[in-house]
């Protein structure tokens, strides 16, 4: 297989993507580096997802993923309201991907993403190194006539510098859309500092079994 190189385009995947408040803000708030600042409210966001078919992919193949970390403030993707985000974990089954990811500075680690939906119940699950770290529970309707449409931004560091990216996207969420739990398995596990308040303080998010982006690598760097 040839390396993929940037940009990479992936097509309906099973996208669940949401944030809220975290139980420890100032944990989250270690987590940015310097250079950057985080939310004020110190919020999180998640996005757990799979891409079930090679044929998704102009290159990737089949793979799933969860990438998680604090919300910014300052640095907003480029409809000035999305706040740009900062990477701390990246669970990817991919090895491809994984390559793909940290060659731009991408904090990528091993590790798959299932997402189950029986009936309006949707169970997704995280594992680590094969220790389920993450799950969340939600209650998700059907797809109608919505279409969530723009770009994010993303930044990583890389050879010691700020890189930011803008990852356009097109996802077509359900209704109704609820989370109704948000667990962190394993204590002993990093990702635990990002945990939520309890009870659960959602602050935005959907559910998509179609939702498709481009991965371009980084575009420019932080000043």
């Amino acid at each position: 297989m040839t390396e993929p190189v940037a940009p990479q385009l992936v097509l309906n995947s099973r996208m669940l993507y949401f944030g809220w408040i975290p139980a420890d803000p100032e944990a989250v708030a270690a987590l940015v580096p310097q250079g950057l600042t985080p939310a004020p409210n110190r919020q999180v966001f998640m996005n757990q997802y799979v891409v079930d078919d090679a044929a998704q992919t102009s290159g990737f193949g089949a793979y799933s993923l969860t990438y998680l970390g604090p919300d910014l403030s300052g640095v907003d993707a480029p409809d000035g309201v999305t706040p740009g985000r900062w990477w701390t974990h990246y669970v990817n089954s991919s090895p491809v991907v994984r390559a793909y990811a940290a060659a731009r500075g991408v904090p990528a680690t091993v590790g798959t993403t299932t997402i189950e939906v029986r009936g309006r119940r949707l169970v997704a699950t995280t594992e680590a190194d094969g220790v389920p770290v993450i799950r969340t529970t939600a209650r998700v309707g059907r797809t109608g006539d919505a279409v969530n449409r723009g770009q994010l931004r993303y930044f990583t560091r890389l050879d010691g510098r700020l890189v930011g990216g803008n990852y356009p996207f097109v996802a077509e969420p359900v209704d109704p859309f609820e989370v109704e739990s948000l667990e962190f398995l394993e204590p002993d596990h990093p990702v635990y500092a990002l945990r939520p308040a309890e009870p659960l303080e959602f602050v935005w998010g959907f559910y998509s079994p179609r939702s498709s982006f481009a991965y371009p690598g980084g575009e420019f760097v932080l000043d």
